[in-house]
């Protein structure tokens, strides 16, 4: 009998791991890159790159205008050496949503991204985001003193001196 389920549960590791590990099917990921595009995810990596360039900048130009004349000029230039690092990021998260997601559960996703609620969604998710951030913020620090301060009065009653 135990061997039994030890070989049934060998053959749902090995399904379960194998299944885990498949490449998506094509239509997976044709179905993941529109669900890129309509969360504007492909917006988000794109619009990095200043942010990188300016990173970048410092240590490049070391305070010399010279260099930083030439390197600001550059930059609109070097923006093609991003592209490929752009397609590897969204075709990487495109596979991450097409094995997370069946193909009827992307295009279920996507239709409501291009719909007006779910662009106005994806429009105020950053300041929703924020809001919820500090709301947790907020009321776990409410919750942690109170915790403190319930946990101090009972331990005070077993008779430990805080």
């Amino acid at each position: 009998m135990s061997r039994r389920l030890l070989t049934v549960a060998g053959m749902v590791l090995f399904l379960v791991g194998g299944a885990s590990a498949q490449t998506p099917s094509p239509e997976a990921m044709d179905a993941a890159r529109k669900l890129v595009v309509a969360t504007k995810l492909a917006d988000q990596y794109r619009a990095q790159l200043p942010a990188l360039l300016l990173s970048l900048k410092p240590g490049l130009v070391q305070d010399r205008p010279e260099i930083e004349r030439d390197y600001d000029a550059m930059t609109a230039m070097i923006a093609d050496v991003y592209t490929p690092f752009l397609n590897t990021m969204i075709d990487q998260m495109a596979a991450v949503y097409a094995n997370t997601f069946t193909v009827v559960e992307l295009r279920q996703i996507e239709a409501f991204y291009s719909q007006p609620a779910g662009r106005k969604f994806l429009e105020k998710w950053p300041a929703l985001s924020q809001q919820g951030a500090q709301i947790g913020q907020d009321v776990g620090r409410k919750a942690a003193d109170e915790l403190k301060q319930r946990l101090t009065e009972a331990l005070r009653q077993k008779g430990h001196k805080l």
